[in-house]
């Protein structure tokens, strides 16, 4: 008989469908029945000896609620037996039109020490216990993870002594995953924790890759990937890293429309194994990042997400650098632009942020002018080791990326029929702060933000604290122009100032979209005292009014 070893995820939701994702442990025919009569089925798929299923379901009824439970092969196995939790349920479309997006990132997944956890308490875990306990209050619509949803550069104990089963940690790649089986193990430590597997059963998410989903400071430039490929052991990194991001993340992010129309999945759906066919596409991915599209779009009511990877799909040649290839940064633009006056308020997810304090920006900007070589080779040399030491690859060290990014926002967010927010949702950095950039010429009608928030479970050391307060500080601001000099890096074409924070700590920030108007909110987690944990206010504010 077929088990449930992973999931179910509710990933994709609109007014009438849905996809729930499920790992089985053998060949199965995955089935999701609503309450309300909607319902869906899918046969498993199979890579590298582990059995997958995305199940569209169909029939539900705009507006409304209803609870679902998952069968293998007719045998119900969701929910699980003498669970305290509530039913998980779907919701489709959206009350009164409005939308709460929650989005975070680096969620460090090691199950806590004696009962101890040594980064506090896992924002994504309280989220699930608050909802649980309140099953009919508000909750988010949608939650976007925003990067590091696992990381395979640095393991738990747990996974650790896992992984020495099965070789010596002694040789490369070490402690840190090798292949497909351990991201699986990953996936299970990150997902089968019972409050967050609960949560996500029953909150839709959408998700993108940030660099420690595969090593950290993945694609830092040209020459780190010339080393990277010159070692026997990243290529099985790289390629499984892909490979299990399509299967467990990627193919969620899609629309049944876009999945029905996608040839890769239709072909490992039609395979008995498609490990060689998955393994073959991460092979072109990695070889030809512009091969593939990361990135998409979601569309929730009259919010438009567009989900960018700042990853995978990097020029990285000296003098040429840029955030996103030409196609990425012309698809970028054309769905940005697609139908003006159509939404209210677009976010832009990106794993990386926009704006950052000011030493910081200028920083990269000066590394990123050292290592193309303005100021001769020996700089050259030297900016490359800082620039990986001290991770110095945002959009501020690509500078043109930077500025093309700034009017592409520009644009969009001007004239009649321009929405009243563009928000650039980030994380990566470890803590949450609120940024408002101005242009030269008065800029664009919209309202634009930079919202960053890290992290979801993991910590910062107290220097770092210092340093990003400092970052945007008066006086950091003049030392960032006198290094930036240095490298005889213009001024930026816009300007920018912290609104809110820096903030730190295990965090979640969630917007309330209506109409025009849009409510931010700052969440911390703390413990309750009695062995618990809660999300306590730490900010909030009304970004725009109706």
């Amino acid at each position: 008989m077929a088990g449930l070893r992973l999931g179910p995820l509710l990933r994709y939701v609109d007014d009438s469908t849905a996809t729930v994702w499920v790992e089985a442990s053998r060949p199965c025919t995955a089935e999701v029945r609503c309450a309300d009569g909607a319902h869906g089925t899918a046969r498993t798929f199979q890579v590298a000896g582990h059995h997958y299923a995305l199940v569209p379901v169909t029939g539900l009824t705009a507006r409304t609620t209803t609870s679902y439970e998952v069968l293998l092969d007719g045998t119900r196995v969701w929910p699980l037996p003498d669970s305290p939790l509530p039913p998980s349920v779907i919701r489709a479309g959206f009350v009164d039109d409005t939308v709460k997006v929650a989005f975070g990132s680096c969620r460090w997944a090691a199950p806590p020490a004696d009962g101890k956890d040594p980064v506090g308490p896992d924002a994504l875990d309280t989220l699930a216990a608050r909802i649980a306990a309140a099953p009919t209050a508000e909750r988010p619509d949608v939650l976007l993870l925003l990067g590091d949803q696992v990381y395979a550069d640095e393991t738990s104990k747990v996974t650790q002594r896992r992984l020495a089963a099965r070789r010596d940690l002694k040789e490369p790649p070490g402690s840190g995953v090798a292949d497909y089986e351990e991201y699986t193990q990953l996936y299970y430590e990150s997902w089968l924790d019972s409050q967050v597997r609960w949560l996500l059963s029953t909150v839709p998410t959408c998700m993108i890759f940030d660099d420690h989903d595969v090593i950290d400071d993945w694609n830092t430039s040209a020459s780190w990937v010339a080393d990277m490929r010159a070692t026997d052991w990243w290529q099985e990194r790289v390629l499984s890293g892909l490979m299990s991001y399509w299967v467990h993340q990627h193919l969620g992010n899609l629309s049944p429309t876009e999945l029905a129309a996608d040839p890769l999945y239709a072909a490992v759906r039609d395979t008995p194994d498609a490990t060689d066919l998955l393994r073959a596409f991460a092979h072109d991915a990695d070889a030809n990042p512009t091969s593939v599209r990361w990135s998409y779009r979601r569309d929730f009511g009259r919010v438009r997400l567009l989900m960018v990877d700042t990853r995978a799909g990097r020029v990285l040649a000296e003098g040429k650098r840029s955030m996103l290839d030409p196609g990425e940064e012309a698809w970028l633009r054309t769905e940005a632009l697609d139908e003006p006056g159509s939404y209210d308020h677009l976010l832009i997810g990106a794993s990386l942020p926009w704006l950052l304090p000011h030493l910081a920006h200028d920083a990269e900007g000066w590394n990123a002018a050292l290592c193309r070589g303005e100021k001769g080779e020996r700089w050259a040399r030297w900016g490359e080791k800082m620039r990986r030491a001290a991770d110095l690859e945002h959009w501020s060290a690509f500078p043109e990326s930077f500025d093309a990014l700034a009017a592409l926002i520009a644009e969009v967010g001007s004239g009649d029929r321009a929405p009243a927010t563009v928000c650039v949702l980030s994380g990566d950095v470890h803590h949450a702060y609120v940024a408002e950039p101005t242009w030269p010429s008065g800029g664009p009608h919209a309202r634009v933000l930079q919202l960053t928030c890290s992290p979801v479970h993991n910590s910062i050391p107290s220097v770092l604290k210092w340093g990003f307060r400092f970052g945007w500080s008066g006086v950091a601001r003049f030392l960032g122009r006198r290094i930036a000099g240095h490298g005889k890096v213009p001024q930026p074409s816009i300007d920018w100032r912290c609104t809110g924070g820096p903030w730190f700590g295990n965090q979640l920030m969630t917007l309330t979209l209506k109409g025009r108007s849009a409510r931010l909110l700052l969440e911390h987690t703390r413990e309750d005292g009695r062995g618990g944990a809660r999300l306590t206010t730490v900010e909030e504010s009304v970004l725009t009014t109706a």
